[in-house]
């Protein structure tokens, strides 16, 4: 665990050992850990010159407080990652100086298989500074939205998410469930009738582009640097974002069968999730399979919906939840 501080997993064996005994030898540790006398003087060594633990003039050991101790190694390590995201700033402004000019093949990178794809689609996650933008469509080739461990790191850094579904991605098991975590995490969703590609946008920097499987059946993408066709897919994108319908869903859980039945005199959570599907242009079919409802169910709710609103059909039910705010 504290690898990321520079330590050998021998020195974190031995600190820990030492943070319950204190006053230990060098030889009662080798005993206590089974290990190595040679690897454990070593390890005593290095905590010793990094302040982790204390030498007594008897030849005893002692681990200094873990607050005081590592909390200056992660101070430390604080402030390079500080200095390596100022160099970063640079190092990004000088690249985007020297591409000017530059030959195409410096700005389109072709990309092979499914692993180097995968690769890429992470780095340009993680070189993000501000904002993501992208075009979520099925089938899910090489990064599936459960396994994207970029996402909630950039999250975590302050990048804005938006992404657009194609409308079919919404059929996906599990996808409402995950569009559910997203929205959690802060990400923006919205639905489109039909994407034209898959594609990821890092600021005005970068984006990927994957496309079709090569003759010899591995899948391909195009990395592509700041330049006029990174400009195009910025602006199409801005364009479908506009004309999307936003999608805001409360959450799922293992009860939405037995919600559905509560007979309350509102919209519940569930019927707001399940508005904002049929307005995304869901079927019934799909809606009832996401939130793990019967077909009969969904109508009834829908039935209720209708009575409480006063309207007879879904298209009226639609127009009175906008405006009662049932949904965005």
């Amino acid at each position: 665990m504290l690898d990321v501080l520079g330590l050998e997993p021998a020195d974190e064996s031995v600190y820990r050992a030492l943070l319950g005994r204190p006053n230990s030898t060098a030889a009662l540790l080798s005993d206590l850990l089974a290990a190595p006398p040679a690897d454990v003087d070593k390890a005593l060594s290095r905590l010793v010159e990094r302040g982790l633990a204390i030498k007594s003039a008897s030849g005893q050991f002692t681990a200094a407080p873990p607050a005081m101790a590592l909390g200056a190694l992660i101070s430390q390590q604080r402030d390079r990652l500080r200095m390596a995201e100022h160099a970063l700033v640079g190092f990004a402004e000088q690249h985007r100086a020297a591409m000017i000019g530059r030959d195409i093949n410096d700005l389109i990178e072709v990309v092979t298989g499914v692993d180097a794809i995968r690769h890429r689609f992470l780095q340009v996650q993680q070189a993000a500074r501000t904002q993501i933008r992208t075009f979520i469509t099925a089938p899910f080739v090489a990064v599936p939205p459960e396994q994207n461990t970029a996402e909630p790191e950039a999250i975590g850094r302050g990048v804005r998410f938006r992404a657009v579904l194609d409308r079919a991605v919404l059929a996906e098991p599990g996808i409402v469930t995950d569009a559910v975590t997203s929205l959690r995490n802060g990400v923006q969703l919205r639905v489109a009738d039909h994407l034209p590609m898959k594609l990821v946008l890092a600021d005005a920097d970068l984006g990927l582009v994957p496309l079709a499987v090569t003759p010899a059946g591995e899948p391909g993408a195009v990395l592509l640097h700041r330049s006029g066709v990174l400009d195009a897919l910025d602006a199409l994108f801005e364009t479908v974002w506009r004309s999307a319908h936003p999608l805001e869903l409360v959450g799922t859980g293992a009860d939405a069968e037995t919600a559905a039945e509560l007979g309350a005199p509102g919209p519940t959570d569930l019927d707001r999730r399940i508005l904002a599907l049929l307005l995304a242009g869901v079927t019934d079919q799909t809606v009832a399979t996401q939130l793990g409802l019967s077909p009969r169910t969904l109508h009834r709710r829908l039935r209720h919906l209708m009575d409480i609103a006063g309207v007879q059909t879904r298209m009226q039910l639609g127009g009175h939840a906008t405006r009662q705010g049932w949904v965005d």
